[in-house]
């Protein structure tokens, strides 16, 4: 809902570093992959206990995920790309409730692995939906810069970066805030399977 806010925002900072990226020599996947591994870096972090810096880490590796797509587009994006991209970047997002899981077992395990539930749901309609709109050669006019048709939805990106971040601020409170984050996940399911329905009858 927020991320076509959120990249308008940041994208003059965003062009301006990957110009300098991409005049040192850095690939677009070379950056992907150092974005992935920054975010191993927060699973640890977090599974440790160590919040604080676990939100560093991960705004980090968000921070290059945005460059990774400004630094392909400078030269020329490629398929590839695009799909190790989006790979990496749902099994970033797949790992951080496992992260308070492993934190605190008892108090997380249930909470997580509801928020998990939920990603997959909002994780298969974005692509089922994706795939489909590549097959009619479809394009988002909301998000001309993706390599694929980008369905937005009440939880996107930076819905979901928030939520991280308050869980790291609050750790005690994540059953909370993944219990709640996991319900606006499913209206996010909801209006995807109600587009894709409309879209493709």
């Amino acid at each position: 809902m927020l991320d076509r806010y959120a990249s308008a925002l940041i994208k003059p900072a965003v062009s301006r570093l990957a110009r300098v990226l991409a005049r040192s020599g850095l690939g677009a996947n070379q950056i992907t992959l150092a974005g992935f591994a920054v975010g191993v870096v927060a699973f640890i972090l977090i599974a440790n206990n160590l919040y604080w810096t676990g939100i560093a880490a991960i705004f980090l590796s968000r921070i290059l995920d945005a460059l990774d797509g400004a630094v392909a587009r400078l030269s020329q994006p490629t398929d590839r790309g695009a799909f190790l991209d989006i790979a990496l970047d749902f099994l970033f997002y797949a790992s951080m409730p496992l992260a308070f899981a492993l934190a605190e077992p008892a108090r997380n395990a249930l909470a997580a692995a509801t928020l998990l539930a939920a990603f997959i749901g909002t994780g298969s309609s974005f692509l089922a939906f994706a795939v489909l709109a590549a097959k009619r050669g479809l394009h988002s006019a909301e998000y001309p810069d993706k390599s694929f048709y980008f369905l937005g939805g009440l939880t996107e990106a930076t819905e979901t970066l928030a939520c991280f971040a308050a869980m790291c601020v609050w750790p005690q409170h994540f059953a909370v805030l993944a219990y709640v984050f996991a319900a606006l996940c499913a209206a996010t399911i909801g209006t995807r399977i109600w587009w894709g329905w409309r879209m493709f009858a």
